[in-house]
């Protein structure tokens, strides 16, 4: 678990997203850790994005989307923030644990 400067977390989340393996991904955590957006790799070319936080939702996207569905909400979950914890998983049933919260 990384604390990344939010001015590039976009940038380092898609490229360790890219070298990820199916079914793995990323989640992105605010510092209490009581919001989060998760990208599941599903696929080469699809991903799954599920936001937890002030709106609760999955996205199915595909990998010309992502930038900018990804920068949608960063602004929205992490509208304050100036660092964001970085967590890889290699399956997503680890974000199901629960997570000590400050």
């Amino acid at each position: 678990m990384a604390l990344i400067n939010i001015s590039a977390v976009r940038k380092k989340t898609i490229t360790t997203l890219m070298k990820t393996t199916p079914p793995g991904g990323v989640a992105l955590f605010s510092y209490k850790r009581n919001r989060s957006v998760a990208l599941i790799r599903q696929d080469e070319e699809i991903f799954l994005i599920k936001e937890h936080g002030y709106i609760v939702q999955e996205v199915v996207s595909r990998t010309d989307g992502l930038s900018r569905l990804l920068k949608e909400m960063i602004k929205r979950e992490f509208p304050r923030s100036r660092k964001v914890r970085l967590v890889k998983f290699k399956d997503p049933a680890e974000l199901e644990n629960p997570r000590r919260k400050i």
